[in-house]
């Protein structure tokens, strides 16, 4: 149900940012934006996840009390999942492993409600029930959990853009767009400050409030820039790196503590032999970007359009698609991850690209060819089986075709 809306809010906000002369959203990065959240919920309903502890665990040994199921156990839930998730927050900033798990939200070098749906799909182990433990000890029972979270996350949605200024008294209370775009912003004055998710004053309780400088105007993205609007590669280029910094390094030590130094920490030894680019002064770097065309523009939003169908037919139809085959949900979201990596390493103009959408739409046609359906899509729409069909050989030919467009001009581009 939040998806749509979520859609629709993301080009209302580049609508109104055109008309008033302030567009704030690039149509790559949007694009980058929402097929990141393409993966993240398909991560999560086809639940590709380790819960070591879970909350109803916490609850069965920890319980002090007991609270009725009236308005104040949502409300206490609410202010519970609010302070955990200050704390998970501010332990995603503060140590390089758990970093990469957050780092694709702020991978964007634009701030607006797009971003907002950059979600890791690297956080495999969940974690976040240690910091509900406040919330078992006073016996918060674990559906009320279950409710509240997901209106606690979508509450976050909102604040994600430049077009709303200061909102007077609320400044003190609530997490606004103003607090918000300070955590984004990776200037000295504001980086890794104001974690709060929806009240800002566990930051000033806590130490970790930054208020929006006039003087001061934010400048987003991360300081190692990503180059690339691949959101999959995205959630795990941060552990790679901490992945080769462990081997080459000589220091033993170093071989098993830097995942939980500070973040951005790295070997001096592999730090020297191997640098990677980092921004030095924010008010002087390119955006990441690359050449594009209106063709290629059509064609990113009809792939992505058919992906968000398949993505919707998919959250309709998990009870069918289970009866069907058990490993089912783990094909199709599969196939799902796969269409969002061949469009995104497409707009990377990288030739790899045709690899990946040729398997992606040949896993298309052996679904077809073997169920001789769409995952029992035949009930809603017979002829959807040979319009699929269709669809995947078109965007072979598609992709195949913008490849060897963006081959030439890069060669022309190189002879010049």
């Amino acid at each position: 149900m939040a998806m749509p809306a979520f859609l629709l809010l993301v080009l209302f906000e580049k609508w109104y940012g055109w008309r008033k002369g302030k567009d704030t959203v690039r149509n790559m990065d949007m694009v980058s934006s929402l097929s990141s959240g393409v993966t993240n919920v398909t991560k999560d309903v086809i639940g590709l996840y380790l819960v070591v502890l879970s909350y109803p665990f916490f609850l069965r040994h920890l319980a002090l009390t007991s609270i009725p199921n009236t308005i104040i156990v949502y409300i206490i839930a609410f202010f519970a999942l609010d302070f955990a998730g200050y704390w998970v927050h501010r332990l995603q900033h503060v140590a390089n492993f758990f970093w990469n798990g957050h780092i694709v939200h702020h991978s964007s070098e634009e701030f607006n409600l797009a971003c907002a749906l950059r979600q890791s799909i690297s956080s495999i182990v969940k974690t976040f029930a240690v910091f509900l433990i406040p919330a078992a000890l006073l016996g918060v029972p674990e559906q009320v959990i279950g409710i509240v979270a997901p209106l606690h996350l979508f509450a976050q949605f909102w604040y994600h853009t430049q077009h709303i200024n200061r909102m007077g008294f609320l400044e003190k209370i609530i997490v606004t767009p103003s607090h918000h775009r300070v955590h984004h912003a990776i200037n000295k004055e504001y980086i890794d400050k104001n974690y709060g998710q929806i009240f800002i004053f566990w930051d000033k309780w806590f130490g970790t409030y930054q208020e929006e400088l006039p003087t001061v105007p934010p400048v987003y993205g991360i300081t190692r820039p990503v180059q690339t609007w691949n959101p999959i590669k995205i959630n795990f280029q941060h552990v790679w790196l901490l992945i080769k910094d462990a081997w080459r390094t000589k220091n033993w030590k170093d071989k098993f503590t830097l995942w939980f130094k500070p973040t951005g920490y790295r070997p001096a030894d592999v730090a020297a032999k191997f640098p990677v680019h980092k921004i030095e002064d924010v008010y002087h770097f390119n955006k990441y970007d690359t050449k594009t065309s209106p063709a290629f523009t059509a064609w990113t939003w009809f792939q992505l359009l058919m992906i968000l169908g398949f993505v919707s037919y998919l959250f309709g139809n998990i009870a069918l698609i289970k009866e069907l085959g058990s490993y089912n949900i783990f094909w199709y979201g599969g196939f799902i991850f796969l269409s969002v990596y061949a469009l995104t390493d497409l707009m990377d103009r990288n030739a790899s690209a045709m690899i990946v959408e040729i398997i992606r739409s040949g896993l298309g046609l052996y679904f077809i060819y073997t169920q001789d359906d769409w995952f029992g899509s035949s009930s809603y729409l017979a002829a959807l089986k040979y319009i699929l069909g269709a669809y995947f050989v078109f965007s072979i030919v598609g992709t195949g075709w913008f490849v060897i467009k963006h081959r030439k001009e890069d060669l022309s581009l190189a002879a010049v």
